[in-house]
């Protein structure tokens, strides 16, 4: 430990964004579990991702913005975030609603999406939903670093963030699966969300002073953008199927996050 908190504050971010890129990776590493998941199972599952995504927006994201100053009062800068969030999602699905689904081959076009590619549109929207969540989570620790939060204190925060990967990393993999993605693409996208934390953690620490400005836009921004994703893409999906087992899905992942979130605060 000793040796960790003796390097540079940009080596200690990059090592940090790497426990957290496994973290994420060791969640997504689940979706290969069977070659064809019952569809209960994935109702369930999707239902828990659904609630965690809910969860990570309160906990994590918006909470978190509120702390931050800026210019005007933080419930006008979180407010506003978050309604810009959930406008950029609606207008994301408008017009990926009119494209292919450009994440799938040919041949599972054909048999997951149809022809007017919409699942394939919903899966990109879902994608990058938790790809913005990643980005300012990534912002935070590299500011946390650079500002030098006790050292201890640093390492904590990304400790937490990536703790709180794993079930992340499920909550991107299990819903691509159950709309129509293999498990390796499913796999791939769900470590790729995870990899953007990453240079967005050495961003926070070379540039510490101006993102920290951005920060409770950031986090508020995503954090709209995962609750519309949730509300009109997850949650319908899992209801879908069966009722008592999707609110089942929707409570224990909201659990799961909040115990992580809290405990590791």
């Amino acid at each position: 430990m000793q040796f960790f908190f003796s390097l540079h504050p940009v080596l200690q971010a990059f090592f940090a964004s790497l426990l957290m890129f496994l973290f994420t990776s060791l969640g997504a590493v689940a979706v290969f579990g069977s070659k064809k998941m019952p569809s209960s199972l994935l109702t369930l599952l999707t239902g828990g991702a659904a609630g965690i995504m809910v969860a990570a927006s309160f906990f994590s994201l918006l909470l978190p913005a509120l702390e931050y100053e800026s210019a005007l009062p933080s419930y006008v800068t979180v407010t506003l975030g978050f309604a810009f969030g959930g406008a950029f999602i609606l207008l994301s699905d408008r017009i990926l609603t009119r494209t292919r689904g450009r994440f799938f081959s040919a041949g599972e076009r054909g048999e997951a999406i149809g022809a007017n590619g919409e699942r394939g549109a919903k899966c990109t929207l879902l994608y990058f939903a938790v790809l913005l969540h990643n980005i300012p989570e990534g912002l935070a620790v590299g500011v946390a670093f650079a500002e030098g939060a006790a050292g201890a204190g640093a390492l904590l925060l990304a400790f937490g963030i990536a703790v709180q990967n794993f079930p992340e990393g499920m909550c991107v993999a299990f819903p691509l699966r159950a709309k129509g993605m293999t498990p390796l693409r499913s796999f791939l996208f769900a470590v790729g969300s995870g990899a953007v934390e990453i240079p967005a953690c050495l961003v926070g620490v070379l540039a510490a002073g101006a993102v920290a400005g951005l920060m409770p836009w950031a986090l508020s921004f995503s954090a709209g953008a995962m609750i519309a994703v949730v509300c009109s893409e997850l949650i319908p999906e899992c209801f879908s199927g069966s009722k008592a087992l999707a609110t089942s899905g929707i409570v224990l992942g909201f659990c799961l996050m909040m115990l992580l979130d809290v405990a590791l605060s």
